[in-house]
């Protein structure tokens, strides 16, 4: 059970290596789901076995998994649900993450002892829903994104017993609570039952049409469905794309409002994500009053992982632009490049120790790099030579795309499940882009 002393902080667990790097950087528990119920389908790995191999990796080391069942149901979901409910109380799922009422019924039938957390999809933003859903049996909200600071203190104030999560980090949706059809309109894929194809991030051109009223009638051109409609031609904005949220800065007022739990959205993003982001925002929660400790984070999350800019979302509710109408994501300086894993035999050599690397994009010797571990600061170092771990064969660079390991020295012991980058130039994008329109 969680210690109801301390804030938790919750990570995206795409797969069992991104649930044990959330887990390194210091995440108290992760969020999965299997496909066919998870709000995730297309970019996930689990299945009931892989799930009971992370619920027993998690409780070795006293930390939790919440399974997600919080799709939109259909009539031929609940076929399969009653065993896969079976499965997750036999496995000792920690909690269930819901939205449909359906489901909820389900579970309490099958497993009244369960513990259920709300799903942000629900969209419970005040204190008399929250209220409703206590008495159904949950014991935790995930609030909706529009939830403002204001409000989740009402809600605290009028639900005390009842543990509020709250996002604080990752991508935001542009329809309310993640309901959007874009997807299905466009594509056939459902974002409801975990396969949006983000066609918000697409670029778009709009152009308003001259709508005449004649005798109280309204007359629409030809072609118009609506207002306006939008076209693949030259001039494009991201008119949908939605800026990512950061609240490290505002962690304390979150704390202080009420809220139990510090949810990382980011289930598809690499291990590289998860490390930095649950790496900063673990620093961050030891040391909330380090003012300047926090802004140098924030900026690290600003440089050095891919993102869409940064918004507080509607924490304060001050109705400012929270879109990137320029871009569908910031430039990044920063390339993730390898991740430490284990190696048969720890070595010394050169008085220093041979670190295995699994690369992820490209190494090469010479080149500067950047460490980022649970254990030290940020470790800069210099790539002075690498060998491949199976045949000892000296190499000048190395590529991702395989299971290649390869061997670095290094002046310290760095941990399993740090991660590497190094500095690249951009060159200018001169390609052309496919979009879709309306």
């Amino acid at each position: 059970m969680r210690n109801n002393n301390r804030i938790e902080l919750l990570a995206p667990a795409g797969n069992l290596e991104k649930m044990k790097t959330a887990f390194a950087f210091g995440a108290d528990a992760v969020y999965l789901g299997i496909p066919d119920y998870s709000l995730r389908a297309r970019i996930n790995d689990f299945d009931l076995k892989s799930v009971k191999k992370a619920v027993d990796y998690a409780h070795k080391m006293e930390k939790r998994v919440y399974a997600t069942f919080n799709i939109f149901a259909h009539e031929d979901h609940f076929k399969k649900l009653p065993g896969i409910i079976r499965e997750m109380k036999k496995m000792k799922v920690d909690a269930l993450v819901i939205s449909d009422p359906g489901i909820l019924s389900a579970v309490k039938k099958i497993w009244p002892k369960a513990i259920i957390h709300l799903s942000t999809q629900a969209n419970c933003i005040n204190s008399s829903a929250a209220k409703f859903w206590f008495k159904e049996g949950v014991s935790r909200i995930v609030l909706g994104r529009e939830t403002s600071l204001k409000d989740i203190k009402a809600i605290k104030k009028a639900a005390p017993k009842l543990e509020l999560e709250y996002f604080v980090h990752g991508a935001m949706c542009m329809a309310y609570s993640g309901r959007c059809f874009l997807s299905k309109y466009l594509t056939g894929r459902s974002a409801n039952l975990g396969d949006c194809v983000q066609p918000c991030r697409w670029p778009y051109q709009v152009k308003s049409k001259k709508l005449e009223v004649k005798s109280e009638k309204l007359i629409i051109p030809d072609g118009v469905n609506g207002i306006f409609e939008l076209y693949e031609e030259d001039g494009y904005s991201y008119i949908l794309n939605s800026k990512d949220l950061c609240l490290i800065k505002h962690l304390r007022e979150l704390a202080e409002a009420g809220v139990t739990s510090f949810k990382i959205e980011g289930r598809t993003k690499s291990v590289y994500y998860i490390a930095t982001v649950v790496g900063a925002y673990k620093k961050a929660m030891e040391n909330l009053s380090n003012a300047k400790l926090v802004s140098r984070l924030q900026s690290d999350l600003e440089e050095k992982i891919f993102n869409r800019g940064y918004t507080t979302g509607f924490l304060f509710n001050e109705g400012k632009l929270a879109q990137n109408l320029a871009t569908s994501k910031e430039n990044c300086d920063w390339e993730f490049c390898g991740q430490v894993v284990k190696i048969k035999k720890l070595e010394v050599r050169n008085k220093k120790y041979l670190l295995g690397i699994k690369v992820h994009n490209t190494l090469r010797v010479g080149e500067e790099i950047e460490i980022v571990s649970p254990v030290y600061d940020i470790i800069k170092m210099k790539l002075n030579n690498m060998t491949d771990a199976e045949t000892g064969e000296y190499l000048a660079e190395a590529h991702g795309g395989s299971d290649r390991v390869i061997l670095i020295e290094s002046n310290f012991l760095i941990p399993e499940f740090s991660v590497l980058r190094r500095l690249i130039k951009h060159a200018p994008d001169n390609r052309g882009v496919v979009v879709y329109g309306l």
